[in-house]
C-alpha cells in the first residue's frame, strides 16, 4: 500500500497539477503531453514565444519560478544543474520563509551530474523543512519521443515517491524505470549517453571511411542496419549521418557534459571507462572546432575535419 501524503498524484486522485519550468525543444513537448492527459500545468520559461505557445495549448503562465511554490510537483527541465539552481534561488527562498506541504516533489528531468543533484536535494530537504523531495527523472528518446509522449524515463528516488510520481510520468513516457535512490536516475542516463555518444560517432567513422573509400554511406548503412551493428541509434541518427544533416533536434555540446558525468561517476568508484573517455574528448574536440550548437550528427563533421588535417600531414 503507499502511504499517502498530502500531495496525492494517484489516478483520480484530483490532485493532477503541476508547475512546469523551462519550455524548450524539449520541455514544450513535454508540458503539452502533461496538458493532454489532463493535467493542470503552470509553467515559466525564460524567452516570451515558448510561454505564447504554451498558453494556446491550455497551460498557465506563471510570473516567475518561485510563484510555483503551492505546485505539489515541480519539473526542471533546463540545460544543466547550475541553470536549475539558479532559477530555483527563489522557490528555495519563499520555501525557506513558510514550508511548502508535505510530499511536494522537485523533478529534475535535464541530464545532470549524479552526484550534484544528490547535494541539490539535500538542499531543497533543509529549505523546504523536509517537506519537499527532490527526484531526478532524465530522459531519453529526443524531440520525437517528447512529442509523441515515448520517452524512456529513468528515476532515481525513494519507492513511494517514484509510485505517487507514475502518473506524471507515464503522460509523458512509454518505458519508466525506477532505478534506485537520488542520484541513480542521472546515472542510468550517463551510461546511456555513453552508448549514444560512442555509437553515433563509431557510425560517422564508418562513414567518413567509406565514402573516402568510394563507398556509398547510405548503402553502408542499409546493410548494417540488417545484421548485429543495426541499432536504434542507427535508425535515427544514420540518416542524419549519411545526408551530412546537422540542423539541431538538440545541441552536440550537451554529450561532452553527459559524458563528463560518466567520468566522474567512474572515478567515484574506480571503474575503468576507456570508450567515455575516448568519447570525452572527441565531443570536446567537436566543441573546439565550434560546432557545439549544432546536431549530434556533426560529430561527423568533426571527424572529418581530423582527416582533412590528416590529410595535409601525410601529403
Amino acid at each position: 500500500m503507499i502511504e499517502q501524503t498530502d500531495h496525492d498524484l494517484s489516478e483520480g486522485s484530483g490532485e493532477k497539477r503541476a508547475g512546469f519550468v523551462g519550455l524548450g525543444l524539449m520541455g514544450a513537448h513535454m508540458a503539452a503531453n502533461l496538458l493532454k492527459a489532463g493535467w493542470a500545468v503552470t509553467g515559466w520559461n525564460r524567452s516570451a514565444a515558448a510561454l505564447d505557445d504554451f498558453a494556446a495549448r491550455g497551460g498557465v503562465r506563471a510570473a516567475d519560478v518561485a510563484s510555483l511554490r503551492d505546485e505539489p510537483v515541480i519539473i526542471f527541465m533546463l540545460p544543466d544543474l547550475s541553470y536549475i539552481e539558479d532559477a530555483a534561488a527563489g522557490l528555495l527562498g519563499a520555501w525557506s520563509v513558510q514550508a511548502p506541504e508535505p510530499g511536494t516533489a522537485v523533478v529534475v528531468m535535464s541530464s545532470v551530474s549524479p552526484a550534484a543533484v544528490k547535494n541539490f536535494g539535500a538542499r531543497v530537504a533543509s529549505a523546504s523543512g523536509g517537506n519537499a523531495v527532490v527526484v531526478d527523472a532524465p530522459v531519453s528518446g529526443g524531440t520525437k519521443g517528447a512529442e509523441d509522449g515515448t520517452l524512456a524515463i529513468m528515476a532515481g528516488a525513494e519507492e513511494g515517491d517514484f509510485k505517487r510520481l507514475l502518473p506524471l510520468f507515464s503522460a509523458m513516457g512509454s518505458t519508466v524505470r525506477r532505478l534506485g535512490r537520488l542520484g541513480s536516475g542521472s546515472l542510468a542516463k550517463a551510461c546511456n549517453q555513453l552508448i549514444v555518444g560512442t555509437t553515433t560517432a563509431a557510425l560517422a567513422e564508418a562513414a567518413e571511411l567509406a565514402e573516402r573509400s568510394g563507398m556509398d554511406v547510405q548503402a553502408l548503412y542499409e546493410v548494417l542496419s540488417g545484421g548485429l551493428a543495426g541499432s536504434t541509434v542507427l535508425d535515427v541518427v544514420g540518416p542524419r549521418l549519411a545526408a551530412k544533416h546537422y540542423e539541431p533536434t538538440g545541441p552536440a555540446k550537451f554529450m561532452h557534459k553527459d559524458l563528463s558525468f560518466v567520468l566522474e561517476s567512474a572515478a567515484a568508484v574506480g571503474a575503468a571507462v576507456p570508450m567515455a573517455a575516448a568519447g570525452a574528448e572527441l565531443y570536446a574536440e567537436l566543441r573546439r572546432q565550434g560546432l557545439g550548437d549544432l546536431d549530434l550528427a556533426a560529430v561527423r563533421q568533426t571527424i572529418s575535419n581530423l582527416s582533412d588535417h590528416n590529410a595535409v600531414k601525410t601529403n
